[in-house]
């Protein structure tokens, strides 16, 4: 059974950073690309950023390039998003997912990801 589990949101001020993490269970974790997305209240959800199954290559919204990194460590099965230079813009609940059996073909479309966790709350205020 796939577990996902997210857990490092809180409140950060503006400008600070936050580290997510992503814990993932009952799956090859090593052989499936990734991605954190994240749901602002009152919006639908939004694909922020995605790496392949070797973490050699990284992808993100136009929104967090240059703030935001992910990563992962299969030893751990476990996936990152460091966010830097937070705004209160980036407030949300953010969820991992896991790709599905098939090559994917656009980190950013949401139906690439078959299992997602429940996500963490992220809130960036003074």
């Amino acid at each position: 059974q796939v577990q996902l589990v997210e857990s490092g949101g809180g409140l950060a001020q503006p400008g600070g950073s936050l580290r997510l993490s992503c814990a993932a269970s009952g799956f090859t974790f090593a052989s499936y690309p990734m991605s954190w997305a994240r749901q602002a209240p009152g919006k639908g959800l939004e694909w922020v950023s995605g790496i392949n199954s070797d973490g050699s290559d990284q992808y993100y919204a136009d929104s967090v390039r240059g703030r935001f990194t992910i990563s992962r460590d299969s030893a751990k099965n476990t996936l990152y998003l460091q966010m830097n230079s937070l705004k209160p813009e980036d407030t949300a609940r953010y969820y991992c997912a896991k790709a599905g059996p098939f090559i994917i073909r656009d980190y950013s479309g949401l139906s690439e990801y078959d299992a997602w966790g429940h996500g963490t709350q992220v809130t960036v205020s003074s």
